[in-house]
């Protein structure tokens, strides 16, 4: 059983999801709700760069989106042209287009946008142009995905690109079709508001953080949903009836007791341990994590454990035991881009190869999709996580103004 606990502040939301009594993944959001990635725009072509095969395009943010070409092309690979052409020969500045936002802007950078657009729902992901079906691989029985697939050839419509969740798995047809028929008066409204306004305009915003994780992570007949706001309870009610039978009742309860509810369930604590730079476990061993510009870099130590029997026994238990941790923390640190872990040096390659499947398993639980590339010539693990939002610690922390992030502060300084 999940529990997604919530708590409502002033400044911003923050929510938790525990699976098994362990944090699993965190998320916040500024009251004024600033968070874009999913929205869609109307934007105007602001400048076409050939050389970069890329455009910036005005959306009504601070900064100009960014439009590379692969999200210009057809969204069906099969449909691109073999060639692929200029991408002056496809916008012109001073076009209005409809584009999405799939990653929101970061520092000096603008969002990044895109042609392929989709909708989720919570069976189905719609994608009203890319004209292809998939179904989740994490539905492991052919039976159930043959079902699916058979199912989503019989709902499709001219162009329109279907994916079946993961959740999907077992629903019901009518239940899946409903789901499908919302979405599609979701594009038909977004593209009525796409010739009635003038850009840059924005067209359609994602939910709200609580919204959208209970449709992407909540099972409304398993999971518990804890809240210390009375108005974002219902709210989120609201939301659940529309998930639920009707003769169910939303799985939410509401924490009115005066201590904060983040401290009440221990929550406070265990965000504290998970984010630290240095983070213990429970062999003994520990895993030292390091955030750069470019890429995060973990290092993982033996520490306290001496507990195998051999020297390579002992740094492969070390290693197993840090991947499974270091899977879970990739995920409830919501990090992105490039990671680079130094695994402790094993001789077996049947050892690393275990180390390797034990961060895939856990892995396979993570909604943002993670990419092992492999070992490099030194021994590092690398891996690639997609980056949507920022990273969470831009919102639990602040950069410190004398060492500006570094963790050290020059000597001079002190003199």
């Amino acid at each position: 059983m999940k529990q997604m606990i919530v708590n409502c502040g002033v400044k911003d939301t923050r929510m938790v999801l525990l699976d098994n009594n362990k944090l699993v993944e965190f998320a916040s959001e500024q009251s004024s709700g600033s968070g874009i990635a999913g929205s869609f725009y109307k934007g105007k072509v602001m400048n076409v760069l050939p050389g970069m095969q890329a455009a910036f395009v005005d959306i009504g943010q601070k900064k100009n989106a960014f439009l590379y070409i692969d999200d210009v092309l057809h969204a069906h690979l099969d449909k691109q042209p073999k060639v692929k052409p200029s991408i002056a020969d496809l916008l012109k500045p001073g076009q209005e287009i409809l584009v999405q936002v799939t990653k929101e802007p970061y520092a000096n950078k603008g969002a990044r946008i895109t042609t392929h657009y989709s909708l989720p729902g919570r069976w189905i992901v719609y994608m009203p142009e890319a004209d292809y079906i998939a179904v989740s691989k994490k539905i492991s029985t052919d039976g159930e995905r043959a079902r699916l697939r058979q199912l989503g050839s019989h709902l499709k419509q001219g162009e329109e690109g279907l994916i079946l969740r993961t959740v999907a798995e077992e629903e019901n047809d009518e239940a899946i079709t409903n789901d499908l028929n919302m979405l599609r008066q979701h594009w038909q409204r977004i593209r009525e508001s796409f010739s009635q306004k003038s850009a840059p305009a924005e067209l359609h915003r994602d939910l709200g953080m609580v919204e959208r994780l209970i449709r992407d992570v909540f099972n409304p007949l398993q999971d518990q949903l804890i809240i210390d706001n009375q108005e974002r309870a219902t709210s989120a009610i609201t939301f659940l009836q529309t998930l639920l039978p009707a003769n169910v009742d939303p799985p939410v309860s509401i924490h009115t007791e005066k201590e904060p509810i983040f401290h009440a369930m221990n929550i406070h604590e265990q965000l504290h341990r998970d984010f630290q730079r240095k983070v213990w476990l429970q062999s003994g061993g520990y895993i030292v994590w390091d955030q750069t510009e470019a890429f995060t870099v973990i290092d993982v130590n033996t520490g306290k454990f001496t507990g195998g029997v051999t020297l390579e026994d002992t740094v492969t238990q070390t290693n197993l035991q840090a991947a499974s941790e270091i899977a879970r923390l990739l995920r409830l640190r919501d990090t992105g881009g490039i990671i680079i872990i130094d695994f402790i040096d094993m001789d077996k390659e049947t050892n690393r190869r275990s180390v390797v499947e034990a961060l895939e398993i856990i892995l396979q639980r993570d909604r943002t999709k993670t990419h092992i590339v492999g070992w490099t010539r030194l021994g590092l693990l690398e891996l690639t996580r997609k980056k949507v939002r920022e990273e969470i610690g831009g919102f639990s922390y602040e950069t410190c103004t004398v060492c500006q992030g570094t963790g050290k502060i020059a000597s001079w300084i002190k003199d």
